[in-house]
């Protein structure tokens, strides 16, 4: 049996469209050899009857599903639709994709093709050369651009051209890993809400070019209310990649004082060796830090599951800036004479430099 490709099509009163758009995605099918093609239809409640034409639809087409809710934005079809998806019809590949007949389905082999060559995301890009946006007004394709570029400045982000994109193929196992609690987003700014949780889950991206027409039948979804909310996702976008330095900071503020405390007690107090002081005190703060990075974790009961190969997990996170604490405060106290509470504390700033630079770098992208 092959593994399951599912296209989510969010839908709003596009009566006209989905006849039209169906069999043009399922008539891929023969063009794609490693995945079977299904779809499936999120509508929220249609005044249009839209709904209901897919009801008909499924009857006949075994690949077709259709799921209802209320409306509650373009962000929300997409987590209810990816949840189904993933959990009832075990899909591997998530598709994203307009009901609108915006985006080809011709396109629908490549976007699997580069998946199967190791893309966990495929991205339809608007901007990249070779794309068109044929009968698209200059002001729209400006607004677009300016949007992007925007999302690139405040989220700090790689050179991604079309983080707004509405088309693409995503791995299911990526977007389990997701935190949707985070993607607060209800609307339009959802696109970009997923595609930053899925930078920081370690997506390996593509885009290739699209045609990009005006729709034939229906009107635009995108309104005011969409706007406004892309603009204060700017804000939560630039607060929570400070938000990840300031835990950093406060966390290893607290490990600082820790092994600070805890080579004084076992130095002055007991009267340990400088070496076993300090290989203790550096134990007691990584156990510390490990406890506030999981935090939220413990709260839902959940840390004992297996506790100690998540303790070794974090132990191998923090090796390096663990390894540049101790030797230089053993350099800095046997070779350079230099006090050895202020060499101590200079091998934990050493240690946190390096680990910040490691979560940087490995972490945050």
């Amino acid at each position: 049996m092959k593994p399951v490709a599912c296209i989510v099509l969010p839908t709003y009163n596009e009566a006209q469209n989905i006849p039209v758009l169906l069999p043009l995605i399922f008539a891929q099918q023969e063009s794609i050899k490693s995945h079977d093609l299904q779809v499936l239809v999120v509508d929220d409640h249609s005044p249009d009857g839209t709904a209901e034409m897919v009801r008909k639809l499924v009857k006949n087409s075994a690949g077709l599903h259709l799921i209802t809710g209320e409306k509650k934005g373009l962000g929300d079809a997409y987590k209810r639709g990816m949840s189904y998806a993933i959990k009832e019809l075990h899909a591997e590949i998530i598709f994203e994709m307009d009901a609108d007949l915006q985006h080809d389905p011709a396109m629908i082999p490549l976007f699997i093709d580069l998946y199967n060559r190791g893309f966990n995301v495929v991205i339809g890009s608007r901007f990249l050369p070779g794309a068109e946006m044929p009968n698209i007004s200059t002001y729209r394709k400006f607004l677009s651009l300016f949007g992007n570029w925007l999302i690139r400045f405040f989220g700090g982000l790689p050179r991604i051209h079309d983080l707004t994109s509405g088309y693409r193929c995503i791995k299911a196992e990526l977007i389990e890993r997701c935190d949707f609690k985070n993607l607060s987003t209800t609307g339009y700014s959802f696109q970009t809400s997923l595609i930053i949780e899925l930078l920081r889950n370690g997506a390996r991206i593509i885009e290739v070019p699209i045609s990009f027409p005006e729709r034939k039948f229906g009107q635009s979804k995108l309104s005011f209310p969409d706007q406004l909310e892309f603009l204060i996702n700017l804000l939560k976008i630039r607060f929570r990649k400070s938000y990840d330095f300031v835990r950093f900071i406060i966390i290893g503020s607290t490990g600082v004082v820790v092994n600070m405390s805890i080579y004084i007690i076992l130095t002055r107090i007991i009267g340990f060796a400088l070496e076993i002081s300090a290989l203790l005190a550096i134990e007691a703060s990584v156990l510390s830090n490990f406890i506030l990075v999981n935090t939220a974790t413990f709260r839902q009961k959940k840390i004992l599951d297996h506790f100690f190969k998540k303790v070794i997990t974090y132990h191998e996170k923090v090796l390096a800036g663990i390894l540049a604490n101790f030797f230089i405060l053993l350099i800095l106290v046997k070779i350079l004479g230099v006090y050895d509470l202020l060499a101590n504390f200079i091998g934990i700033a050493v240690g946190i430099v390096i680990n910040y630079s490691i979560s940087a770098i490995l972490t945050w992208k």
